[in-house]
């Protein structure tokens, strides 16, 4: 099969890789669209030592089955495996499973790629009226999902009564508002600093797009960004008794006001991609209407997949999402 292949740092190579081989329980998908994800990036950076070269990146992605019982079915992939029998997964909180592993990291290869191998039970089928690029958006808007589930359960107001802060206009961050959306707020604001990305933004429907330092307090702030500056900015404009749900992986130090979030008691949660219900409830909201037109993804050929990191890392790019088809 002809993949795009991560081989150093800035360097993807669109080559031929051996096909991969299903094994018991696993299909065989021919991939038809694969979102670019912020970690995809930084292990294009070098910044993700989970991601080594050589590997195939790509884990937002949807395809049709090829061979086996599900042959021919369209599906969008949960591209999280989890172990099925610890304390986490027998609970519902099968993303902490200490055995978990993730399609594009080793030794599992990514969806960036013309085929790919999953296991069954990762397999969501998609309707025929919902093409596969919208059904590949699972995975992202699935993170979202996951927070905000999380989040409202925290807060000590209901989420239809919140001022609700998305910080960074990428797809986590369009995402989650979009699942606020879904959740009953209705007072939701997306703060993002690149003004073609915030103009792009201005066009979908459910939230409003705004600079940083336009909002100064909020109930509950959700972080898709994950740096030092934007941990800052979270932490002084959630107000007393608030909520900050932290999605982003941008660097893993810095930024927090542990004093004012202490003073504050300020409640601050990790969250980490999703369960196996969150992604098929989403998946679920996607076929459904719930999370919106989603029409503001850019489609490229995935053999020019190495331009559009380029781009990505430029800034050039104003869709919080661009999907590669092969």
């Amino acid at each position: 099969m002809k993949a795009l292949v991560y081989d150093d740092v800035e360097t993807l190579v669109y080559r031929y890789m051996a096909d991969p081989v299903p094994a018991a329980g696993q299909s065989l998908i021919r991939i038809e669209a694969s979102g670019i994800c912020g970690s995809d990036m930084h292990a294009y950076l070098g910044h993700d030592e989970r991601r080594p070269a050589p590997i195939i990146l790509g884990h937002e992605a949807a395809g049709t089955v090829e061979g086996g019982a599900l042959n021919g079915k369209r599906m969008t992939i949960n591209p999280l495996t989890t172990c099925g029998l610890c304390k986490a997964c027998k609970s519902g909180r099968d993303n902490l499973c200490p055995d978990r592993m993730i399609i594009s990291m080793p030794p599992r290869e990514g969806a960036f790629g013309e085929l790919v191998v999953m296991a069954d039970r990762n397999l969501v089928e998609v309707p025929d009226d919902v093409p596969l690029a919208k059904a590949a958006l699972a995975e992202p808007l699935a993170c979202g999902w996951h927070a905000v589930r999380l989040g409202a359960d925290a807060l000590d107001i209901p989420i239809a009564e919140a001022r609700c802060v998305v910080v960074g206009g990428g797809a986590i961050g369009v995402g989650a508002a979009l699942c606020l959306r879904a959740f009953g707020a209705t007072d939701i604001h997306v703060i993002e600093p690149n003004a073609v990305r915030r103009e792009t933004l201005e066009h979908i429907e459910g939230f409003t797009a705004v600079e940083p330092g336009t909002i100064t307090e909020a109930d509950l702030v959700i972080d898709g960004v994950g740096y030092a500056a934007t941990r800052a900015d979270a932490t002084a404009i959630t107000r007393p008794g608030g909520v900050i749900m932290h999605i982003g992986l941008g660097e893993a130090t810095g930024g927090l006001d542990i004093r004012r979030m202490t003073l504050q008691e300020i409640t601050f949660i990790g969250t980490y991609t999703y369960t196996a219900q969150d992604f098929r409830d989403t998946a679920a909201a996607i076929f459904d209407g719930r999370l919106g037109a989603l029409d503001w993804t850019e489609e490229r050929p995935l053999s020019e997949g190495g331009q559009a990191f380029a781009d990505i890392r430029a800034g050039v790019v104003a869709a919080p999402k661009i999907i590669l088809r092969p």
